[in-house]
């Protein structure tokens, strides 16, 4: 275990010799503030309409939120996106990079499984991961509701479940890294995301063309890579009853929102689908020949 935490901990120390942590949070917090600024803007846009009416400017309730809720659940499917990026771009050369620049051979060479590699590899960047989308969730959260009042109705389990897609992404790259050069592996995680968020489009045509191909085939899409059903059951958890009752109208029309929490299976098959996917990594790598 001291072998993994170990390797864990070179994991992050190699990232900020990389600047990858300090180019990220510079970004983040220029994402942070222009966002917030167009919140400053629609809030204060919202309190001149308010009083030309006569009406109270204090925080607003039921349909008159609206434009805050859908700022909110904007803001946090950016702050999904960036994570999601960020787990892809820090974690795709995680071990492959290690093999083809000739460094992996001397740490193998140490009294340290390969197994124990890859778990400390994916112990310490899985840890940045979570760490940077937390503060960053927390923060445009924060944010909004200093600007606006308005703080959404499960937050904690909004951002668990963004949590959750992050740590996925993380374990399928770092299998990634295991079985295919760092371009290829790169390019496969992307893939796999793309196809995660076609399913929730396929299953937005579905529902609203009355297809049940289509929402069939959404379903074998988010099963094969949920990253996105997690996003949805987040999205319901952001809105208010008002915004739910407009998106059911709709019949679901909005593919970057859910009318209905997530199932508790698709839950359940992501925390499998990440231990999986983990377990592999670590079995690939024990039995590869380098």
């Amino acid at each position: 275990m001291n072998n993994v935490l170990l390797l864990a901990r070179l994991s992050l120390s190699e990232a900020l010799r990389k600047k990858l942590i300090v180019v990220l949070l510079l970004l983040t917090a220029a994402f942070l503030g222009f966002y917030l600024y167009g919140v400053l803007r629609l809030e204060q846009n919202l309190a001149e309409r308010a009083a030309d009416a006569g009406l109270s400017s204090g925080p607003r309730r039921g349909f008159g939120a609206l434009p805050v809720v859908y700022a909110g659940i904007f803001g946090m499917y950016l702050v999904y996106f960036l994570g999601s990026l960020m787990a892809v771009l820090s974690t795709v050369a995680s071990v492959s990079g290690d093999i083809e620049s000739g460094v992996m051979q001397s740490v193998i060479a140490r009294p340290v499984t390969r197994a124990q590699v890859v778990l400390g590899r994916w112990l310490g960047f899985t840890g940045m991961n979570v760490l940077y989308v937390t503060l960053v969730s927390a923060a445009l959260l924060s944010g909004l509701y200093l600007i606006t009042g308005y703080l959404p109705p499960e937050p904690v389990a909004a951002v668990a479940q963004v949590l959750l897609g992050i740590v996925l992404i993380t374990s399928l790259t770092v299998l990634g890294s295991t079985l295919f050069a760092t371009l290829a592996n790169g390019i496969a995680v992307f893939v796999l995301y793309g196809l995660g968020s076609a399913g929730g489009i396929l299953k937005s045509i579905g529902a609203l063309a009355n297809s049940p191909t289509m929402e069939t085939l959404g379903n074998a899409a988010n099963i094969a890579m949920p990253t996105n059903a997690l996003w949805l059951g987040a999205s319901y958890d952001l809105q208010t009853e008002s915004a739910l009752q407009i998106a059911q109208v709709a019949r679901g029309a909005n593919p970057f929102a859910s009318t209905t929490p997530i199932e508790p299976g698709i839950l359940v098959w992501a925390l499998v689908y990440t231990a999986l996917a983990v377990g592999a990594a670590m079995w690939s790598f024990s039995r590869r020949d380098l």
